[in-house]
């Protein structure tokens, strides 16, 4: 829905499915109820997540018109397109398979592209549209620095082919579309810092020389057609795992003109580990209970020195909860964002408040996705009826904005 300071919408990657058939089920049944809540008198605005077998299904012309023609009389638009998870999302064991396949192939490419073709046809005349994606792959698939900075570079290579798709997009309908890079822990890129590295590197080192023979252009204007069509996703949660200092870091993507395509509002787990041994075994136990096997539950701490420890996902983390220089910990979980504490846990909530206040007061991007793709694995004691999460988290960003 239009909000003062963009699109507000939530992500449908909370619906479980992997066909389009399962897709288009979830939202006749749950839409409806979400727009009643929270956007009655106005259009829905629509983050829709698409499985590779999904966007093959509905790139039929005929079943894309007939979703079309539903979102019109929902009065419904699509605005953000969630590109990350590829294959099943849901009800089997996801883990760092939620990069399969990564950038360095051509199915992540392909996929990509087609979802972009889709959104050009679902995108109403004068908003932008953009898809996030996963950080280039999964860092720990590459054993040396060498297969790592290959990998890199392969992957960005076919992130360069999309945005070659996206210039000539908007070359044939004027419709402008970016694609988003999404950091997260242990992705080829985890942090603020990494991606702004890796766009001044390695995108574009290679992206200049290869749009200006493409198109025909200067140097200038290839690098123009790139910051237009390769943005940053913003991912709260994500940051906020990495102790990252939003102000800083939204400061300097400005200063540098590297544009955010998405915000996606979400929040993760925390708790201050500083604590007698007796307080840690009792925080130890409040994790457990979000120790669950289909998603990565990486865990960032903050150690007495200041200096951050890694851990692959929850159970190793929770295998070294007595580690005496560990003072925080927070744990990539995303729970509902309206929540501010669970137990003896606490969400990073502030941390969505802090990005929401700059979005306000000075805003950096037009789309903005509530994303806890996590409702069907939450404890039941912080489980509402699906369609009523998502409206409760959709109004309490609206009373932020």
């Amino acid at each position: 829905m239009k909000v003062s300071s963009g699109h507000l919408t939530y992500c449908t990657n909370i619906h479980p499915g992997k066909t389009w058939t399962e897709d288009f089920e979830a939202l006749k049944l749950n839409l409806p109820l979400i727009k009643a809540s929270v956007s009655p008198d106005e259009k829905m605005g629509l983050g829709l997540r698409l499985s590779n077998e999904a966007s093959i299904a509905l790139s039929d012309p005929n079943t894309l018109a007939e979703f079309k023609e539903w979102l019109t009389d929902n009065h419904t638009y699509v605005f953000t397109m969630n590109g990350f998870p590829y294959g099943e999302f849901h009800r089997t064991i996801v883990k760092a398979d939620v990069h399969t396949p990564g950038w360095v192939t051509h199915a992540r490419r392909d996929y990509t592209i087609r979802l972009f073709h889709i959104l050009k046809e679902l995108l109403p005349d004068g908003v932008d549209g953009g898809i996030s994606t996963n950080p280039l792959g999964y860092r720990h698939w590459y054993t040396d620095a060498e297969a790592l900075k290959s990998a890199r570079e392969q992957g960005t290579k076919h992130v360069i082919e999309v945005i070659e798709e996206l210039i000539r997009i908007t070359n044939e309908t004027g419709k402008i579309m970016h694609l988003d890079i999404e950091p997260e822990p242990d992705g080829m890129m985890e942090t603020g810092r990494e991606f702004i590295d890796w766009f001044e590197g390695d995108l574009l080192s290679l992206g200049i020389p290869t749009i200006a023979k493409t198109f025909g252009l200067n140097e200038k204007d290839a690098e123009e057609k790139i910051r237009k069509h390769l943005n940053l996703c913003y991912d709260v949660c994500h940051f906020a795992i990495g102790y990252e200092p939003h102000a800083e870091i939204i400061s300097e993507l400005s200063a540098k003109g590297i544009k955010v395509g998405k915000i996606q509002i979400s929040a993760a787990l925390k708790a201050d580990l500083d604590k007698p041994a007796a307080a840690r075994a009792e925080i130890k136990k409040a994790f457990d209970q979000f120790n669950e096997p289909v998603y990565l539950h990486q865990v960032v701490a903050r150690q007495e020195d200041g200096s951050l420890l890694r851990y692959l996902d929850l159970p190793e983390a929770l295998a070294d909860y007595e580690n005496p220089l560990v003072k925080e910990w927070r744990a990539h979980y995303h729970v509902p964002i309206s929540i501010k504490e669970i137990g003896l846990l606490t969400t990073t909530q502030e941390d969505i408040i802090e990005v929401l206040n700059i979005q306000t007061n000075s805003p950096f991007t037009n789309h903005l996705e509530v994303e806890t793709y996590t409702w069907e694995v939450l404890p039941d004691q912080i489980k509402l009826p699906i369609a009523e999460s998502i409206s409760k988290e959709l109004l309490w960003v609206q009373h932020q904005l």
